[in-house]
């Protein structure tokens, strides 16, 4: 039965992956709703500049890699002949045909989709593009992030590359220069890397993708070294000038040659609330000193008027949580008694090998002194790693030591994002490793490591010699 509030008009302000599942799934409860979004269609960065077209390049590295390793699996292919226009064009004619679907559900659904830049009068009304005036009752804020270009970087004529930008295929660099080691900056050189450039990247921290578990990295970090040029951990850049032959980086930190020349600089350093320019001091609504929306755990904003979702309220930006957290706001403006509490937020980085990981970490529960047993299943005791050539990843639980139950899950290899939401599973509903080993997977697969990492705990494992099993002897 649709409530009063059910009937009243709800506005979302942005049209990412939680901006619409928040217009859709109020509409789907019966409440009528606007959905405000910059864009020509619905699909925020993550379908128009970023997750995407981003994973469409990511593919066709692959692709591009696998030609070249099969060599020594018995079949040899000509160098690849790379035609950056029709790149561009498949790439775009996937976003636009995404972009599309999501126009048509608006339009079935009865959502009204307006285009245009919101700005907030008051807690109730918004003006968009300076011209129309819409009334709400309640809003949901859902404008996302940018990524952060340094001064140093965006006063170059061009200016670098950011997130966005590289995935334009303007031109295709000789040599390009990554600032930045985390999940964007090695994806995309992993892109550039494949079609041909040159890539060096520069992390100021001592190891790649900071933040995430060491031994989930080295596996990644040794293939980056032979598909990039250069790796300099410990390492800035300390300036950066344009010349006629292209830009000179100079580096500090450990790294031998001080200056280096490249085509084009990519800039990954990090992304930021779109928190300002929307007319937020006109409301009641409270940020931080990162400029990030606070919130409660039924996505309440401090003003009662708006509710927050995504990126702009911080945390893990990523489209999934922003997904999860749109129907909490939906349902909590229903009147609905919802809280946003997951055990396990999954994350992927889309490389070659795919890194993903979901619940406690090992670097958390050290952070927490937290005590922990770790189980790891290597896929070169797997059967269908092996036959895809790609042996070099593993699957990782992080366990109670006291009952088992699977607290965390961390995987490498490749496709280790297509896995992870069985450990997502595993975790939300406190399973215990024996529950995992004990569910019978198909094989051969890779899904098995999973099954097969609860057996090692257990010491119990066909396939992972064990002399002395901790486990089989309590």
């Amino acid at each position: 039965m649709m409530t009063n509030m059910n009937k009243k008009h709800l506005l979302v302000l942005g049209g990412g992956p939680g901006g619409y599942a928040a217009a859709f799934l109020a509409a789907d409860m019966g409440m009528n709703v606007t959905l405000v979004d910059s864009g020509q269609k619905p699909g925020g960065v993550c379908l128009h500049r970023g997750c995407i077209p981003s994973k469409a390049l990511l593919h066709l590295a692959k692709l591009i890699n696998e030609t070249r390793e099969a060599k020594d699996w018995g079949i040899e292919f000509g160098e690849p002949k790379i035609n950056i226009g029709q790149i561009r064009k498949w790439k775009n004619q996937v976003v636009d045909k995404m972009a599309s679907g999501l126009v048509t559900l608006c339009k079935k659904r009865g959502v009204h989709f307006v285009t245009g830049h919101g700005i907030f009068l008051d807690s109730n009304t918004i003006v968009v593009s300076g011209k129309d005036r819409i009334g709400f009752d309640h809003c949901i804020l859902a404008v996302g992030s940018r990524p952060i270009l340094p001064e140093m970087f965006a006063t170059l004529d061009p200016p670098a590359l950011d997130s966005t930008s590289a995935l334009e295929l303007d031109d295709l660099p000789k040599k390009i220069l990554v600032v930045g080691g985390g999940y964007i900056g090695l994806e995309m050189g992993t892109v550039y890397a494949a079609l041909g450039s040159k890539v060096t990247v520069v992390e100021m921290m001592d190891r790649l993708l900071p933040g995430v578990d060491t031994d989930l990295v080295r596996p990644l970090q040794l293939r980056l070294n032979k598909q990039f040029e250069n790796i300099f951990l410990k390492t800035r850049v300390q300036s950066v000038e344009k010349k006629k032959s292209g830009f000179k980086a100079v580096l500090e930190g450990a790294v031998s040659e001080k200056e280096l020349m490249f085509d084009q600089i990519l800039v990954s350093v990090g992304r930021q609330p779109n928190s300002t320019g929307i007319g937020l001091e006109h409301t009641k609504v409270k940020t931080d000193e990162n400029g990030f929306v606070e919130i409660d755990n039924q996505q309440k904003t401090t003003d009662a008027s708006i509710s927050a979702i995504g990126d702009v309220v911080g945390g893990a930006m990523l489209a999934h949580k922003a997904a999860a957290e749109a129907r909490v706001a939906v349902e909590v403006i229903a009147g609905k008694e919802e809280i946003f509490d997951h055990r396990a937020i999954p994350a992927v980085v889309f490389t070659d090998p795919e890194i993903a990981w979901a619940g406690l970490t090992e670097a958390e529960a050290q952070n927490m002194n937290r005590e922990i047993n770790v189980a790891k299943f290597p896929w070169g005791a797997s059967g269908r790693a092996q036959t895809l050539g790609r042996p070099d990843g593993f699957t990782k639980l992080i366990l109670d030591p006291e009952t088992g139950q699977i607290l965390g899950m961390g995987l490498v290899g490749s496709g280790a994002g297509e896995l992870i939401g069985e450990g997502v599973f595993a975790i939300e509903m406190g399973a215990l490793a024996q529950d995992l080993a004990f569910s019978i997977h198909p094989h051969p697969t890779l899904s098995e490591t999973l099954m097969e990492a609860a057996e090692v705990y257990l010491g119990k494992s066909p396939h992972v010699y064990q002399k002395s099993s901790w486990r089989a002897e309590e």
